[in-house]
């Protein structure tokens, strides 16, 4: 257990952002999900971009690594192509 006050206040910290985290990253994986199953490519074009700006946005904040979020983002555009 930790002994200084600096301490407890970054294991603090680190539980919230790691909760953050977790969370964003799920609702990511689920939008990605959900945009895989698409089989009508007019819906798939539709929540492509939503799916973008999210992978971008965790990209920047280190959520994600970004060229985990570039390999994202271009499956998916080939998956778009593909349908």
């Amino acid at each position: 257990m930790a002994n200084h006050k600096s301490a407890l206040k970054r294991i603090r910290q680190s539980q919230k952002r790691k909760l953050h985290n977790h969370y964003y990253a799920k609702t990511m994986r689920n939008a990605l999900r959900d945009l895989r199953k698409c089989e009508d490519k007019a819906e798939a074009q539709q929540r492509f971009p939503k799916l973008q700006k999210m992978l971008d946005k965790l990209a920047k904040k280190n959520v994600i690594h970004w060229k985990k979020a570039a390999n994202l983002k271009s499956g998916a555009a080939k998956l778009i192509a593909k349908l």
